[in-house]
């Protein structure tokens, strides 16, 4: 063993001493630190839970952080392949590879190396969080298992345990123990152990680093002095022999150890020291045969929580196939939870991990546990009784299964997957932060260890087959770094520190990037993060100044990369792109100094990027989130708008700006000149506090055109809006066109803009210019809206003097202007006297208005003898009056005047106020566009309530006298009013009615259901519906018989004398037939039909005309119809006096007309009579048809070859008939034939299972031993223990016999009942097989057997399409013409997507 490690450390001495590190915790560095108690260690984790300590994570300290350009200029060592010094040490020749199953997944197993070519890390997660994780090699430790290998036979490695310490096992049983600079310190064990133990199959360090456990291949434990080398105990009895150890763990007691077996057993190894003989006691805490453990884990607490309540139980975790157990080991053995896994793929590899975890500011240890795609997390709490309790916390849902699972830290757990892919994430948020593939680790898998195949193989198929991806010695964690051993290296993962996050973003030129994930580090908002410690000011600052230097280096790469001299929308698109980075970030991070010097200094070298530049402070500016600008910064961005002519964005950044530090009159002369009316406005107003020389200057520019009477351009009307808006806001106190105005100025502003309105004349005014310009103009251009103004401004002012003062002087001005000025028109002067009307009827009114003027407006409104703008006049008194204008004038003379003006809506809005409902019905009458209303006029006040009895009768009355022009308005709202209210008055109204046409479109809007008035509000009598029949038969005489079909309250006696008077056949023989006189109604049918044929039949061809051949088809169709209808209610002698009589009639043409005639419709009347004799067959026997063929003259006079098509016709039908019932008949009974040999064929077939394992229990069938458990195999291949099957409640007993379901397959699982799975296939059993008794039940085997026969049919059955037919057929032999089959039509085998006919389209033409 000496020369071995003479060996190895002379392998060491030629190895680069730069080839790679890891950092551990060792015993001097733990000692050093503080100790914490838990509750003080709670309380740092309340204030400080969003900080995490390097110290966790031994992470280096930098006393001089790297720079910018050193991070960009060195060399990514991650990147570079392992290469060894000496080429010899690649030579595998000699390395046994065929003893153990030692390979990796990705190498060899899986015998696909195209995912190898993947990409390492996920483009969306990277480009959001970074490299989260940095895989590095351990080059020296590598290197020399490797050499080991080659020159010491040592052997693959198998396990691997980290501390502050590196233990790596190999499959010929020896241990290297590597310090942490990767230098050999022990090789312990030799050859001859590992050919007498096996290989190393697990491996354990307790936690001072002072003892290590080695686990072996045949069973064998072994207890090594990691300070001395020297082997301390060699144990082989602790458990049963011939299993492999697959777990070996110290716990945090070094005189307490656990091991686990292949036997799926656990046991508790107690290390003791008796007179100076060190012994070994082993005690069983779990038996493989109540079923296997296959993964164990102790809990482990750091020194600073040594003293957790916790502790002392002594937690220890296992996972076997079906289940999750907790037990305490300490102070006595007990189980304090089981928690069963459920259904899952029994190739999973069940996974634990625990770890101290700060929830609701207490640290308490949190438990991992997975199997497939899902962990659960479990939070294990200490009460103050000394219970433990287990709380179920948030799961984590994946997409891939799991072989592996570590915590990194309390907030980031790092998985590995079945196809080697590392997947960090945030258990929090459960984000994915990256994902790494790392098939080039080559990882070792136990899976000859979980088959045990060094003594022999006898393990359970269920743990050789979890085995399968089993790499539990693989992995080793310690001080938040996670190490990897393959076939010929070892690996260490680490999280990256937030700066080397960052500086490896800025080595892969992925600047854009790197600024996010450094504002995330700022902002707080970053995942994983580590090295950003302190109070949150002092991270920000550290951060920040990181940022700076980046977007320094960011502006001088823009800058440098800049596109050569070509197309300058190359070159813009290029800086658009990038500029805007540099200014949102100097904004995030409230640097103007940086962003207005520096960064503007460099962008203006570039015309094109000052320009972008420039055009990215809008948005800010706009949003008011830019403050402090310079003054050179703002006029080169006015510059730079104006030369690019980007008009509105200029106007909308100046309304945003401090213009008192630019030339205040170059802006405003450039505002003018580009017509930027809003900038020019605040320029005036926030730069010099002038506000009345903008509406000088926009005043000039309306006025001229609107007091010559021109129409204003569109640029002139914006102007004008802008204007009208301007005065509200000054008027209001606010500033234009945002804010407000300063509250000491209020006052002094609104005085100022009233005295400009009521100038008596402009500045510099010519002479002709009419007095108030001003007012005039605004009157001129919107009146409504300028006197809205007003009404806004009137409701501000405060009541003292100077306010009504002002009021009053503004009032009277308007009166002057418009009333002694013909210019204006009805509609102008309405809005004027519409607003004085308002402010007059306020309660604290102080105005005066001389109410003569009001009686002006009124003759000026009302006036006859001006018929233009009638409604406009009328629109505008009523708004007035409806303002409280009514006040001002005389009501008699009012309504006196509306009348003579035809102002009905005048009229309607005074009666109302009088309550004289009635002469609003005479308002809507004469109003010629509102007369349809009155209906509903007339129904409120008589249906709802609040009217009195008296206004109710007048209405009611007034409807009565006007109920004829009620009528004529609309006949359907007058039906449905008076069906409602006036119902008892219907007779006499009908007797009042004149107008024989308005009394027929009255009735039938009254009694046509189809019209939609409610028929059980009437109650008349039979008379006025024949009365209206008989009005129908007059102005409509197509519709009676659909009429009839629905109206019932009449009698038939007298309607049929009405539409028999009318010569009206159909309906006369719907009627007749109602009454049940089938003969009287056949008679008028088969006259109606000979009249028509009479005149086909005529000498006259001329008269004849191709319609009425369709009309005597028709009509012969309706007569057939109608015997049809009967013939099944009548007897023999009754169905011949039906049909003979209309066989004659088709017959006797051939009679009477001669042969020129009848020559031309000859084929025409025989297949009408041919129509005739194959519907008649169905109700008149063959021989009689044939006799009375026969004894008509016609055909009795020998002549045979004439009724020779006939009598062919009729036998042709019945061999017809009769061959498709023989053939039908043949088909069924094959298809009977068929169903019962499938049937038998499926049920006696033999079973042949999937597999030789229960599907509930996972357990082999053989193993079990219970002499009352049975074998249950079902035709699906599913096999089951009996007793398994029962404790699921799979067996239904009948009869004394257990009928068995598969629990996989059955329709109970599913969330049905065995019944109901029968029920449905009893529904979706084809009818061909219905003729087995839906009283039996068939057994679970039958049943999938019948169900596997139901699916061969792949459509609807023969007896299911004949049935179909046959019902169809029938109904239609019945001639049940009016019943409705809407509900057999859903249920039609027609309707089945598996019956209906699919076309393609045709084959295209191909062109010669």
């Amino acid at each position: 063993m000496a020369k071995m490690e003479d060996e190895m450390k002379m392998e060491t001495e030629n190895l680069d001493p730069d080839q790679g590190s890891f950092s551990v915790t060792d015993d001097s560095s733990q000692q050093s630190s503080p100790k914490l108690s838990v509750t003080e260690l709670s309380k740092e984790l309340e204030t400080k839970s969003e900080l995490i300590d390097d110290k966790e994570f031994d992470i280096p300290q930098v006393d001089t952080p790297p720079t910018l350009e050193s991070i960009l200029n060195e060399t990514d060592d991650e990147e570079e392949p392992f290469v060894l010094e000496d080429p010899s040490l690649l030579n595998i020749d000699n390395i046994d590879t065929h003893s153990y199953d030692t390979s990796s997944v990705a190498s060899s197993d899986s015998g696909d190396r195209t995912h190898l070519k993947r990409k390492k890390k996920l483009r969306d997660s990277f480009s959001i969080h970074g490299s989260v994780i940095r895989l590095s090699l351990l080059k020296g430790i590598s290197a020399q298992i490797v050499s080991a290998a080659a020159k010491v036979d040592a052997g693959l490695p198998t396990a691997i345990a980290a501390s502050s310490l590196i233990a790596v096992g190999t499959s010929h049983g020896l241990a290297l123990i590597f310090d942490p600079n990767q230098a050999l310190r022990l090789c312990l064990g030799s050859t001859a152990v590992g050919a007498q133990y096996g290989a190393i199959s697990a491996l354990s360090i307790n936690n001072d680093c002072s003892r290590l456990l080695c686990g072996f291949a045949k069973g064998q434990i072994t207890m090594w002095d990691l300070a001395s080398g020297k082997l301390l105990r060699s144990i082989t009895d602790a458990h049963p022999p011939g299993t492999a150890i697959l777990h070996i763990k110290f716990t945090d007691d070094p005189t307490l150890a656990i091991c686990n077996d292949s036997g799926g057993s656990v046991f508790e190894l107690s290390f003791k020291r008796v007179m100076g003989v060190r012994t070994c006691e082993s005690r069983c805490l779990f038996s493989g045969s109540k079923g296997e453990v296959c993964c164990i884990e102790p809990l482990h607490a750091k020194a600073e929580l040594r003293d957790h309540p916790i502790t002392q139980y002594s937690l220890l975790a296992m996972a076997s196939l079906t289940k999750i157990l907790v037990i305490g080991l300490k102070p006595s053995l007990k189980v304090w939870m089981t928690f069963p896994y459920g259904r899952m793929d029994p190739s999973s590899v069940p996974l634990l991990a625990w770890h101290f975890v700060a929830v609701q500011t207490a640290v308490n240890p949190v438990l991992a546990f997975c199997r497939g795609d899902v962990v659960h997390f479990l939070l294990v709490k200490r009460d103050d009784s000394g219970a433990i309790h287990v709380t179920k916390q948030k799961q984590l849902h994946l997409h891939y299964d799991l072989i592996n699972f570590t915590w990194i830290n309390s907030r980031t757990v790092v998985l590995l997957d079945s196809v080697e892919k590392l997947h960090v994430i945030d258990r929090q948020t459960q984000e994915e932060l990256e994902t790494v593939e790392i098939s080039e680790v080559q990882l070792v898998y136990n899976s000859s260890h979980f088959k045990s195949l060094a003594t022999g193989g006898n393990v359970s198929q269920a743990l050789a087959l979890v085995g399968e991806k089993a790499c539990y010695q693989s992995i080793s964690n310690c001080g938040g770094q996670i190490f990897y051993v393959g076939t010929k290296s070892v690996h260490v993962m680490t999280l990256r520190s937030w700066r080397e996050r960052i500086d490896h973003l800025l080595k892969q030129e992925c600047l854009n990037e790197a600024l996010a994930l450094a504002w995330s580090f700022h902002e707080g908002k970053a995942k994983a993060v580590v090295g950003l410690s302190g109070e949150e000011q002092k991270r920000k600052a550290v951060v920040a100044d990181r940022m700076v230097e980046i977007l320094i280096h960011y502006a001088d790469r823009i800058m440098k990369k800049c596109p050569e001299q070509g197309k300058i929308q190359v070159m813009e698109q290029y800086f658009q792109d990038m500029v805007p980075v540099i200014v949102d970030y100097c904004l995030l991070l409230q640097r103007m100094d940086l962003l207005f010097s520096q960064m503007y200094d460099k962008m203006a070298e570039n015309s094109v990027a000052k320009g972008v530049f420039l055009e990215c402070l809008e948005p800010y500016i706009i949003s008011d989130k830019l403050v402090g600008m310079t003054a050179q910064i703002m006029k080169d961005l006015l510059l730079h708008f104006q030369d690019k002519n980007l008009m509105a964005n200029m106007e909308a950044c100046i309304v945003h700006m401090d213009v008192t530090s630019l030339d205040i009159q170059q802006v405003v002369l450039m505002c003018w000149e580009n017509h930027l009316y809003d900038a020019m406005i605040y320029v005036y107003n926030s730069g010099m506090n002038d506000f009345i020389t903008p509406m000088e200057k926009l005043f000039k520019v309306i006025a001229h055109p609107l007091s010559a009477g021109k129409s204003l351009s569109d640029e002139q009307v914006i102007m004008g809006n802008k204007l009208l808006v301007y005065i509200s806001c000054c008027l209001a106190g606010r500033a234009y066109p945002l804010g407000n105005i300063s509250e000491n100025l209020v006052p002094l502003v609104k005085n100022q803009v009233f005295e400009f309105l009521i100038r008596l004349h402009s500045a510099e005014a010519p002479v002709e210019e009419e007095v108030y310009p001003y007012v005039r103009t605004l009157l001129h251009f919107d009146t409504r809206e300028f006197l809205n103004v007003l009404a806004l401004t009137f409701e501000d002012f405060k009541n003292d003097k100077q306010a009504v003062e002002y009021q009053q002087r503004i009032v009277d001005i308007l009166l002057k202007v418009m009333v002694e000025n013909s210019d204006f028109t009805p509609s102008q002067v309405g809005c004027l006297f519409t607003f004085l009307a308002r402010q007059l009827a306020k309660p604290n009114n102080t105005l005066f208005v001389n109410r003569t003027l009001f009686d002006q407006v009124l003759e000026f409104l009302c006036s006859p003898d001006d018929d233009s703008r009638h409604s406009e006049r009328q629109q505008v008194l009523l708004e007035l009056l409806q303002a409280g204008g009514i006040v001002q004038f005389e009501e008699s003379r009012l309504i006196q005047m509306a009348e003579k003006a035809e102002f009905y809506q005048i009229c309607e809005f005074m009666y109302e106020r009088e309550h004289r409902y009635d002469k609003i019905i005479d308002c809507y009458l004469h109003d010629p566009l509102r007369k349809e209303e009155v209906f509903t006029y007339i129904h409120n006040i008589l249906s709802i309530p609040g009217h009195s009895t008296e206004e109710k009768q007048s209405v009611w009355q007034k409807a009565i006298k006007h109920i004829e022009e009620l009528i004529s308005v609309s006949p359907f709202k007058a039906a449905d009013l008076i069906s409602i209210h006036f119902s008892d008055q219907i007779e006499q109204i009908i007797q009042n009615l004149e107008d024989q046409y308005l009394l027929f479109q009255f009735l039938k809007s009254l009694l046509d259901p189809r019209e939609g008035v409610n028929q059980d509000l009437l109650q008349l009598s039979p008379s006025v519906t024949e009365q209206f029949i008989e009005l129908l038969c007059q102005y409509d005489p197509e519709q009676v018989l659909e009429t009839l079909k629905f109206l019932e309250s009449y009698r038939l006696e007298e309607t049929i004398q009405i539409v028999q008077k009318k010569q009206l056949y159909e309906a006369s023989s719907y009627l007749l037939e109602k009454k049940e006189d089938i003969h009287s109604a056949f008679l008028v049918m088969l006259e109606f039909l000979q009249r028509k044929l009479s005149i086909l039949t005529s000498e006259d061809e001329s008269s004849v005309e191709v319609p009425s051949l369709k009309a005597i088809e028709d009509t012969l169709a309706k007569t057939i119809a109608l015997c049809q209808r009967n013939s099944h209610k009548l007897n023999q002698q009754q169905r011949e006096a039906l049909w003979f009589p209309l066989l004659e009639a088709m017959m006797s043409p051939k009679r009477s007309s001669s042969s020129t005639v009848l020559g031309h419709y000859s084929e025409f009347l025989k297949n009408l009579t041919m129509q005739v004799l194959n519907n008649m067959a169905a109700f008149i026997s063959l021989p009689l048809i044939l006799q009375r063929i026969l004894q008509d003259p016609v055909y009795g006079r020998g002549k045979l070859g004439e009724i020779q098509g006939l009598v062919l016709g009729m036998l042709d039908s019945f061999n017809y008939e009769q061959t498709l019932l023989e053939t039908t008949t043949n088909l069924l009974n094959h298809d009977l034939h068929w169903s019962l040999r499938n049937l038998k064929a499926s049920v006696t077939r033999g079973l042949n299972p999937k597999q030789d394992y229960c599907c509930i229990c996972l357990q082999q069938y053989k193993r079990r031993q219970e002499t009352s458990d049975q074998i249950i195999v079902f035709s699906c291949g599913h096999l089951y223990h009996s007793l398994c099957l029962m404790s699921k409640e799979c067996g239904i007993e009948s009869k004394g016999q257990i009928r068995w379901t598969c629990f996989k397959c059955s329709a109970s699982h599913k969330g049905g009942k065995l019944s109901e799975a029968s029920s449905e296939l009893k529904r979706r059993t084809p009818v061909s097989l219905s003729q087995t008794s839906s009283e039996s039940l068939l057994d679970p085997q039958q049943a999938q057997a019948f169900d596997q026969l139901c699916r061969l049919y792949r459509g609807t059955s023969r007896l299911a399409l004949l049935t179909e037919l046959s019902r169809d057929r029938g109904g239609e032999k019945h001639g049940l013409l009016h019943v409705s089959q809407g509900d057999s039509a859903l249920n039609s085998v027609f309707q089945n997507e598996t019956f209906q006919l699919h076309l393609t389209p045709p084959p295209p033409l191909l062109d010669d």
